[in-house]
């Protein structure tokens, strides 16, 4: 099925994301001018869980997902008559999840006689740092290695684009990618560990900034193989180790488990709570995970001879990874003068901008989905 020529006016692509926990939608205007971008977090659902329990989120996609859309609609002051295509993930993700928002985009695409789009997630997440990019005038030099690193994924690619069709058409090639956990989900395991609260992540890495990154060591991650895969179970499993041999943290861990069930988890409050101790190992625990990632990824920018690298994923919000990153690949370092972007927080987290931003590069080039399309939770990108 091919598209249509383009008209002189912006077109305008709804994205619909589901993936996950967050019901998402959003209206962006030729890829690259965001009109708005709706996200309904079901963080306090999942909260007492320690995690995304898939059941409950899909029965929250079916309560959000028509007043999220609508919203999107209303702040992009448009109507469903104004769009040019939807936009849908297909996958990876949640199969329950998946499925609520890709067969709302695909009623709606068939209702309106507008063409659909499918959307593989993790290329969204590429989209959202050329989002980002094309918002602040820039544009970054193709091919690329991109790391995309968040609660569910950890995963390098080399990223081309190709002319195609009027348009560009992507190609992900997959470099390296972890073994064992993610990224942001060693984060949230330890972060349960330490009694620290869910999502783990954002709390850790506001506690890193109080202690001291060299107090407690951490083996590197030693691997044979692949040399751009990642691994974080070793590290996580140390500070399993780390807390048995120091039996003295116990009581502030159970200080902070009553504090939680108080409602008191900001991290001012956790910080009150946590000795320096904890702390040291708090930031400890996250330099060992940047330094993974980061010295791993400027390598595979290396081998691959890419002047770019993006940075893409809920995990690329945190303010160590964004600095280390700056400090490693500036000019003169031993992996430096590659240029490296990051999306905004707010696009870094899962969003259905990204969506509409990597829908609009297949709909210049025409490449649309009929009504055969189904959810592929296992997806890969290529």
């Amino acid at each position: 099925m091919k598209g249509t020529a383009l008209s002189e006016r912006e077109n305008l692509i709804l994205g619909i994301e589901s993936s996950c926990d967050e019901t998402a939608a959003a209206v962006v205007a030729d890829g690259r001018r965001i009109l708005s971008s709706v996200v309904s977090s079901q963080i306090d659902l999942h909260r007492k869980y320690g995690g995304v329990v898939p059941e409950l989120a899909s029965r929250e996609h079916l309560r959000k997902i028509v007043p999220v859309v609508r919203e999107a609609l209303d702040q992009a002051k448009s109507s469903l008559n104004d769009l040019d295509a939807v936009a849908v993930t297909q996958g990876p993700g949640l199969t329950g999840a998946l499925l609520v928002g890709m067969t709302y985009g695909k009623v709606l695409a068939l209702a309106l006689g507008k063409p659909l789009i499918a959307v593989n997630h993790l290329e969204g997440h590429v989209h959202a740092v050329l989002l980002e990019a094309h918002l602040a005038g820039k544009r970054p030099a193709l091919p690329a290695i991109c790391l995309i690193v968040s609660g569910g994924h950890t995963v390098l690619y080399h990223v081309k684009a190709e002319p195609s069709n009027g348009g560009s058409r992507f190609s992900y090639a997959r470099v390296g990618g972890t073994r064992d956990d993610a990224a942001g989900e060693a984060y949230d395991k330890v972060a349960r560990m330490l009694v620290l609260g869910y999502p783990g992540g954002p709390i850790i890495d506001q506690l890193a900034a109080h202690g001291d990154p060299k107090a407690v060591r951490f083996g590197e991650p030693k691997m044979k193989g692949n040399p751009h895969d990642f691994s974080f179970s070793g590290i996580k499993t140390a500070v399993l180790y780390h807390l048995r041999r120091h039996p003295e943290l116990q009581p502030e861990i159970d200080a902070r488990r009553q504090a939680l069930a108080r409602g008191e988890r900001t991290a001012d409050a956790l910080r009150r709570l946590s000795s320096v101790a904890t702390l040291d190992l708090v930031a400890s625990f996250q330099r060992a995970v940047v330094e993974n990632l980061v010295t791993r990824t400027l390598a595979a920018a290396q081998e691959f001879h890419a002047r770019t690298v993006l940075v893409s994923g809920g995990v690329a919000a945190n303010r160590e990874l964004r600095a280390t990153f700056e400090s490693k690949s500036a000019p003169g370092k031993k992996m430096g003068g590659v240029e490296v972007y990051f999306p905004s927080r707010a696009l870094s987290t899962d969003n259905a901008a990204m969506i509409a931003a990597a829908g609009y590069a297949r709909f210049v080039i025409g490449d649309f989905a009929d009504a055969t399309l189904n959810a592929e939770p296992n997806l890969a990108l290529a």
